[in-house]
């Protein structure tokens, strides 16, 4: 079994290093970034299998490089921050971060939780299959019974989030961060005009608009 790539993006290199005395090296890669761009390089030109990311970080603060390559990459990402109240952690859980840890905080619980979400992620199905719809998480297609869409990348990621929790009501702000990877600025149409490319090929009861609040997949 090959070794896991952990990278480690603080810039507070003390941080880094204490980490790094409690990973196996027999087990992990270590690799560091002090700022967002260099984290981005990294995650880009090397095999990464999970990111640690501080929030407060130079160039590229950790929010925006969640945001950046959460749907590029299939990866869990961690977030360590000083940021501890409830609003910091749904805005972090909300732009897609797989988990939230706070400082100060204990090396070998940040450990077992990076070990607890490589397993899982190890585990991770190949498709969401919700009735007669199956959507292939690594060719990015959709099948309907005996038809298959390609899908736009919008198209993809929208309907991954609504597939992922068939019935939950999903905000607008929340389908247009997970479809455009970046803050809602009140682009409603936008949204309209994906719901209605799904709806085309999922049927168009599927998707409900629920007023004031947003839309679900309905079973």
């Amino acid at each position: 079994m090959r070794k896991k790539n952990i990278l480690i993006c603080d810039d507070e290199q003390a941080i880094i290093d204490v980490l790094k005395l409690y990973f196996d090296t027999t087990l992990y890669n270590i690799y560091e970034a002090n700022d967002g761009e260099a984290a981005l390089r990294l995650l880009k030109s090397e095999p990464i299998d999970l990111a640690l990311i501080d929030i407060m970080m130079p160039k590229i603060n950790g929010l925006q490089l969640i945001q950046l390559v959460k749907h590029e990459l299939s990866i869990p990402l961690l977030i360590i921050s000083a940021r501890y109240t409830l609003e910091d952690k749904l805005k972090g859980y909300e732009i897609g971060a797989d988990d939230y840890i706070t400082k100060p905080f204990e090396p070998l619980e940040v450990l077992a939780k990076v070990k607890n979400r490589l397993n899982v992620h190890t585990r991770a199905p190949q498709a969401i299959i919700v009735d007669d719809l199956k959507l292939d998480l690594y060719e990015c297609k959709l099948t309907v019974g005996q038809t298959v869409f390609e899908l736009t990348k919008v198209e993809f990621q929208v309907l991954k989030l609504l597939m992922e929790s068939p019935n939950r009501v999903f905000t607008k702000a929340q389908i247009y961060t997970a479809g455009w990877d970046e803050y809602y600025e009140e682009d409603d149409n936008s949204i309209r005009v994906i719901m209605n490319r799904l709806r085309e090929k999922i049927g168009k009861d599927r998707i409900q608009t629920i007023r004031g609040l947003g839309y679900r997949l309905s079973l």
